[in-house]
């Protein structure tokens, strides 16, 4: 029996674009995008448009500026509500934070390898560890569709949230953390069918690669 309207909760993740201080661990750190940045990030909406205008209902954004500016300009561009909600922001990388990823990986590659391929018992120093990330990820998800049931709502975050995200909501393993690659400005969208027996999350598209070259 196909679904209602009002039974599909569809959610587009956006992630923010290229950010200044080039390929660092930035994590909490909070930076702006570049120019190049902002491109981005408008190319990959681009073709969710229909004639110009949003089809989202609302949109809901990380508070670092790499993704807050670029969410309150759409915000007041397209006259639609702005939720800023904390939880959707990036895991901090403790020790590693601000620093060039190359660096980081020069002094210890073995350590850092461990990390991508087993970060629940193997993180930065400091960091805030990847269960916490995804505890509070949950809450936010859980009342994002809550409140938004039948919607169609933007989200924009980051990178490594957004891979924490799918590994719970796709029910993988923390060891399948780097099989996601989400670029710069890459958008997924996922449905949230909702059905009697409960909630069924569909991933249901990832924007073309080369629509980020524009």
């Amino acid at each position: 029996m196909p679904l209602h309207t009002n039974d599909v909760t569809v959610i587009d993740i956006l992630r923010h674009g290229q950010c200044e201080g080039g390929e660092i661990y930035r994590g909490s750190t909070d930076v702006a995008l570049t120019s190049l940045g902002w491109q981005q990030m408008s190319n990959s909406l681009e073709p969710l448009l229909f004639d110009g205008k949003p089809t989202w209902h609302k949109i809901v954004s990380s508070p670092l500026r790499r993704c807050r500016e670029f969410a309150e300009l759409k915000s007041n561009q397209w006259n639609l509500p702005l939720d800023i909600q904390k939880d959707f922001r990036e895991m901090s990388f403790g020790d590693w934070e601000g620093q060039l990823t190359k660096d980081i990986y020069l002094q210890n590659p073995e350590f850092v390898e461990s990390f991508y391929h087993d970060p629940e018992n193997f993180y930065p120093p400091n960091s805030e560890h990847i269960v916490d990330v995804q505890n509070r990820l949950k809450f936010a998800w859980l009342q994002l569709v809550e409140e938004h049931k039948g919607q169609h709502i933007l989200v924009v975050k980051h990178g490594a949230v957004m891979r924490i995200l799918l590994l719970w909501l796709l029910n993988l393993s923390f060891t399948q953390f780097r099989v996601f690659e989400i670029p710069y400005a890459g958008l997924i969208r996922l449905k949230v069918a909702h059905q009697p027996n409960g909630d069924r999350v569909l991933f249901s598209g990832f924007n073309r690669i080369d629509a980020l070259e524009r």
